[in-house]
């Protein structure tokens, strides 16, 4: 069963009137600072030590007051319009610190499936396969195609990033390289291609948990540099003097940090799997499963700057166009009005 696609022809029109109270907790940081952009009043759950399941409001990311921290305590009490729910123990966690409230049944309900299957890719069964109570919203058309979601009725709401404006100077002959956790995640983020790409061009890796990627993979500071847990703005503006984007992740969804990259109007370089090959237009950049070649055109766009700037200003029009945060907010409005109509 298939939801009708959120869309509306005027983006920037709220469906319906009314402003909800929407419970979500804080797990992707960059995609719940677009979702918070959003008109409604966001409820984040807080604990005193901010782990996984009490964040509260992002430290390194600009939210708007609209986006409210509650503790667990307090949330019996509240009155919660739907909840969006994004890890499988949020169901008994949501039922739990909402005083008895079950997630689809005494309250709205939808869960956002921002990963990849992994294992037995063709025939994993997602969690919420055997329920129909609770839709299931997918960030790419991908991740619909090859999760079973059984009985569940799904949908697409594709990623919206509010934009960073464009910053691109590519004054440093190096390519830019955002992940998280690169030695923990390994081969799913492409870790393991980054000596290979080093010697195509000198590379700087941002994100959390890359202080020790150099050491790790053998790689000197001329070749890899790492610079760990970058606030948001430092990040785009030092992301975007970097000559080119390199995204040589494997098998995530659609790293967000590839749409931020082409909307600083970077040059963009991915393996051609899951969404990317989607994302990228031929005047943008290059999506390709040959690694040679994504080699050679690294080595091709740090000595032709004028070219490099030229593909990264198509890659920030293709960005605009398709991952607007006002398309993206527009599309979750009308989700959210219809699920709790």
């Amino acid at each position: 069963m298939t939801l009708q696609q959120p869309r509306t022809a005027e983006y920037g029109e709220p469906y319906g009137t009314a402003t909800l109270r929407v419970l979500i907790w804080h797990v992707h940081g960059s995609w719940t600072t677009s979702f918070v952009h959003g008109r409604h009043r966001f409820l984040l759950p807080v604990d005193a030590d901010r782990g996984a399941d009490g964040r509260g409001r992002a430290r390194t990311w600009d939210w708007p007051d609209n986006a409210v921290e509650v503790t667990a305590e307090h949330l019996a009490d509240e009155p919660v319009d739907v909840v969006v729910l994004q890890r499988p123990h949020e169901l008994e966690l949501a039922e739990r610190w909402l005083g008895g409230r079950k997630p689809g049944r005494d309250v709205p309900a939808v869960y956002v499936e921002h990963n990849t299957p992994r294992g037995g890719v063709p025939e994993t069964r997602h969690p919420l396969a055997d329920r129909s109570d609770i839709p299931l919203v997918h960030v790419t058309h991908f991740n619909e195609l090859f999760w079973d979601s059984g009985r569940a009725p799904t949908t697409v709401v594709e990623h919206g990033v509010v934009d960073p404006g464009y910053r691109y100077t590519g004054q440093i002959e190096r390519a830019g390289v955002v992940i998280n956790e690169p030695l923990r995640r390994g081969r799913i983020t492409g870790t393991d291609l980054l000596p290979d790409f080093s010697r195509a061009a000198a590379l700087d890796l941002f994100g959390m948990g890359v202080a020790g990627a150099p050491a790790s993979l053998g790689l000197s500071p001329e070749r890899l540099r790492a610079y760990e847990d970058l606030p948001q703005q430092r990040l785009h503006t030092e992301l975007a003097r970097r000559r080119v984007y390199l995204h040589p992740l494997r098998w995530t969804s659609l790293g967000l940090s590839l749409i931020e990259a082409m909307l600083l109007g970077m040059p963009v370089l991915a393996l051609a799997t899951t969404e990317a090959s989607e994302a990228i237009p031929p005047d943008a950049g290059l999506a390709t499963t040959r690694a040679g070649e994504l080699h050679r055109e690294l080595r091709d766009l740090l000595n032709d700057p004028d070219r490099a700037a030229e593909q990264g200003r198509a890659a920030r029009r293709a960005a605009q166009h398709r991952y607007s945060v006002d398309r993206f907010l527009d599309d979750w409005d009308r989700l959210l009005q219809e699920v709790t109509r």
